[in-house]
């Protein structure tokens, strides 16, 4: 899905995402977790304001944003309190 995102430049020289817009909706970037190289682009994994997980993608050559990958916060705290609960030996 492609998606419009405002950047600044990181410390590294590398263009961050700032925050980006998905369905009408304006997300701020809270956290830049992750970021690595791919063939001709560039992933990205952040946190956006809405406490979600996102994972971007910049094709590097023809300058387009694509969100990859959505995980909603929900999601992400009932998949940790699951592990948490097998590691105590709960089904």
């Amino acid at each position: 899905m492609q998606i419009h995102v405002e950047t600044y430049t990181g410390h590294s020289g590398v263009e961050m995402p700032r925050r980006f817009r998905l369905d009408g909706r304006e997300i701020e970037v809270t956290d830049n977790l992750d970021q690595w190289p791919g063939a001709d682009c560039r992933y990205f994994k952040v946190r956006g304001g809405d406490g979600n997980l996102y994972v971007l993608r910049l094709n590097e050559s023809q300058r387009k944003w694509e969100l990859i990958l959505f995980q909603s916060a929900q999601s992400e705290a009932a998949g940790k309190q699951d592990s948490g609960n097998r590691t105590r030996g709960h089904v």
